[in-house]
């Protein structure tokens, strides 16, 4: 459930507490023609960067040359909060990073482990990002969309905030 208050006066921790709790999100490189795809995120709160773990013949991977930028979508659990990330992504098979986030849901993608040939991890540096967090108050989204109804102000039914790293 979003936490409005938390949106409004911290969104970043927010957005982060989000991430975490993600199986997948959907990520695309900017200009690269492909579609987004989901992708597992490994948050790096201190680096602002989320790691990905891949194979290196994935067309993901292909469409990332220097100077690539990417966006990364994210959709809460309850469906009552999404955000939008972008910023720079490389190919970056860190083994520190690798060993970190390594674990038996990563494993099950690759034959080899960690010392699969296939292996590869892409690092998307954080710049900046929106979040949209919105009530899950029945009674009051319903309040908000008659109100709009009845009078010419907007449904207020969430909170929407820019956020830089």
């Amino acid at each position: 459930m979003a936490d409005l208050k938390k949106a409004e006066t911290d969104p970043k921790t927010q957005l982060f507490d989000e991430i975490d709790d993600l199986h997948a999100g959907m990520l695309g490189v900017d200009g690269s023609g492909l579609h987004m795809q989901p992708m597992a995120p490994q948050l790096d709160r201190n680096t602002n960067s989320i790691w990905f773990f891949t194979k290196s013949d994935t067309d993901l991977v292909q469409a990332i040359t220097a100077g690539a930028h990417a966006h990364f979508c994210v959709v809460g659990k309850d469906h009552d909060y999404h955000a939008c990330v972008s910023g720079p992504i490389s190919v970056n098979l860190d083994p520190a990073k690798r060993d970190e986030y390594w674990n038996s849901v990563v494993e099950a993608w690759f034959d080899g482990g960690k010392d699969d040939p296939k292996l590869t991890m892409l690092q998307m540096k954080l710049v900046d990002g929106k979040i949209w967090a919105s009530t899950d108050s029945k009674i009051k989204f319903g309040w908000e969309i008659a109100k709009a109804n009845l009078t010419d102000d907007m449904p207020h039914v969430g909170v929407t905030k820019d956020v830089r790293f």
